[in-house]
Parts: C-alpha cells; structure tokens; sequence
C-alpha cells in the first residue's frame, strides 16, 4: 500500500510552528483552528496550565468523548495509517501531535517515520 499524506494547515494565517496540537485537533474535531483554540485556552485557564499541555488536551478531548490509548510498541505514523484504514485518529508522537482520517496524515510536513506514543479515538 502507499504512503498516504495530504498537507493540510488548519491555521488560518498558515503558521505551522508550536501549534501542531491545535492544528490536529481542530482536523479531527472538524473544527475551525479558532474554536479549538480558544477551547483549549479555557481548558488551560480553567487548569491554571498551557493550552498545548497534555493534560489540557487531555481534558478537552475527553469532553467530545475521545479515549487515549497506548499505541504499539515501535509503531511509525505510516504503519499506524497503513492499519487504521477508517476511522479518525490524533496521535502523540514525540514533541508532536498529527491526525490520520482514513488512513490518510494531515499536517503541514510528513512525519510518517516518526514513532507513535499513544493516540486517541472516539
């Protein structure tokens, strides 16, 4: 099977720096980068921690009923896609954090080689 990724930055002054969890978020909610923003800034205020914190979003996506789950050992973006042919997935990588719809990486850069962490699915 081929390897799948679609640039896509949800940003909408198409900045691509440290907000990778915003833009990957916003993917898979099927959310305007705004809305995830500021609904992540809530979350941090209500925290009294930063929106891109992990426990943050943790609590955000619990809320739209996502649970997080630990990915397989040694497993890359691109076998992780290659796998979950349907369905919609952000996955936790290391210092960065992509959506996969589909079997498909929407990002602004491909990190199909990258390990996968954990992710999350509704």
């Amino acid at each position: 099977m081929r390897k799948r990724y679609s640039w896509l930055n949800e940003n909408p002054h198409n900045r691509n720096v440290g907000d990778c969890t915003v833009r990957a978020i916003s993917t898979a909610l099927d959310q305007d980068w705004d809305t995830t923003y500021i609904g992540l800034c809530l979350e941090g205020y209500l925290l009294k921690d930063m929106p891109s914190s992990n426990e943050v979003w943790r609590n955000y996506l619990s809320r739209y009923g996502l649970e997080r789950r630990p990915a397989p050992a040694h497993t890359t973006v691109n076998e992780f896609a290659r796998t979950h042919q349907r369905g919609t997935y952000l996955l936790g990588l290391n210092s960065h954090v992509v959506c996969i719809i589909d079997g498909t990486l929407y990002d602004t850069w491909d990190s199909g080689e990258k390990e996968v962490l954990y992710y999350w699915k509704g």
